[in-house]
């Protein structure tokens, strides 16, 4: 498994020289749980850009509507390679978040990702699907299942095609989960999330990019419904900064992934 832990961060680019400079933020800088608004339009071929305000989800125990919580600290991040497609824990101090749940069958290699970062089902909130597909949501009952006090999210578009132990809350870009920022990156399919800890430098893709043996790509055709709107939404992905990447297919990216992703849109 890989496993980097990313100290609340803000990475800042020297454009003179293409190089990272960080300033570590105070712990209050960062929240936990999701937000939203309407997308807006950027001026640049009707791409999206962040919203400038967001709603906070978090789960809730009665399952009434999702109230504000504050969280901060080291995010640690362990992959779950299952294969052929990788989910994700995300720890921050002693509460976890899980990004994707792999094929039907995967929740004992969950388990395991949990206990190397410390931490057990009970301590699960949230439980983020980036898409619809199969091989990203098979084990997404028994998770939900194993993490018995954890809200599953999963972009709107798709919320109604994946089949939940308990119902899904859609969100929607510009919503924050347990401190990452929900990017909508339709195409692969027509509700893909991305999400990004913009502090920590960390990107999720799910399938709106692939990594490619240190390179990263675009989602693959024969499984994308929208190659166009695919190819926009990693448009919208490189006005980002992130020194790190991680995927749904091929091996995480841990530094300069950004400059990555914009050289790979400069070629759609």
């Amino acid at each position: 498994m890989d496993r980097r832990i990313l100290n609340r961060r803000m990475f800042l680019s020297d454009l003179g020289k293409g190089t990272l400079a960080i300033a570590i933020l105070g712990a209050g800088a960062c929240s936990s749980g999701a937000t939203s608004t309407s997308p807006t339009s950027g001026p640049a071929g009707g791409s999206e850009v962040p919203p400038t305000t967001t709603r906070l989800l978090v789960p809730s125990s009665t399952g009434s509507a999702p109230t504000a919580m504050p969280a901060a600290g080291e995010l640690d991040w362990e992959r779950v390679n299952l294969g052929f497609v990788s989910a994700y824990v995300l720890a921050r101090g002693n509460r976890a978040a899980i990004v994707d749940t792999g094929v039907a069958g995967s929740a004992a290699q969950i388990d395991e990702a949990l206990q190397v970062v410390g931490l057990t089902w009970g301590e699960v909130d949230h439980v983020l699907l980036t898409h619809m597909h199969g091989d990203h949501v098979g084990s997404v009952g028994e998770v939900l299942d194993a993490a018995s006090a954890a809200t599953g999210y999963a972009g709107a578009a798709d919320v109604g095609a994946i089949g939940s132990p308990r119902p899904l809350e859609p969100v929607f870009d510009g919503d924050e989960v347990f401190g990452l920022q929900v990017i909508g990156t339709p195409g692969h399919t027509e509700g893909h999330i991305s999400v990004l800890d913009r502090e920590a430098g960390l990107l999720v893709a799910g399938d709106a990019l692939n990594g490619d043996d240190g390179l990263i790509t675009g989602p693959n055709p024969q499984f994308t419904s929208d190659i166009e709107r695919a190819n926009a939404s990693v448009k919208r992905l490189a006005q980002e900064q992130f020194d790190t990447a991680v995927f749904g297919h091929g091996d995480p990216v841990t530094t300069g992934a950004s400059d990555l992703v914009r050289a790979l849109a400069e070629t759609l």
